[in-house]
């Protein structure tokens, strides 16, 4: 019972980290109201998703690939595992465009002026994770 509430709680603070990406004007810059308009799902709901106090059933996961990016899905999954597109074909100017993205940004957060010196800060990785997860979306 105790590892079910592991599970609830790292899938509670996933979900609120997916959608604080999606919905970061940096990043996505999506709506609520938007993902919900193209998922299907009600905004109301949607929201008890994006705060963390409902834990998203696989149904929701399934809608939510019509209206956000793989990379943003995958992040529920265990480390190592990435949601693709069946047949998806290899963009590789994409590919190698956030390769390079990943690349500068990894060399300044190991850069002595980062925020953590040359020891990766918690803010930098999870940018770094952020474009890892793109990376494997498009790679495999």
């Amino acid at each position: 019972m105790a590892d079910m509430c592991v599970i609830s709680q790292r899938m509670r603070e996933e979900q609120k980290r997916i959608f604080r990406i999606a919905t970061d004007p940096m990043r996505y810059g999506l709506t609520l109201k938007a993902i919900a308009i193209d998922s299907g799902i009600p905004f109301s709901t949607l929201r008890t998703y994006a705060d963390g106090s409902a834990i998203m059933p696989i149904t929701a996961v399934f809608k939510l690939c019509k209206a956000l990016p793989t990379e943003l899905l995958s992040l529920i999954l265990p480390e190592g595992l990435a949601i693709t597109a069946n047949g998806e074909r290899i963009d590789h100017d994409d590919m190698a465009a956030k390769a390079l993205d990943y690349s500068m940004e990894y060399a300044r957060a190991r850069h002595p002026d980062s925020p953590a010196g040359v020891q990766i800060a918690a803010c930098e990785e999870a940018v770094l994770t952020g474009k890892a997860a793109k990376l494997r979306a498009i790679g495999e």
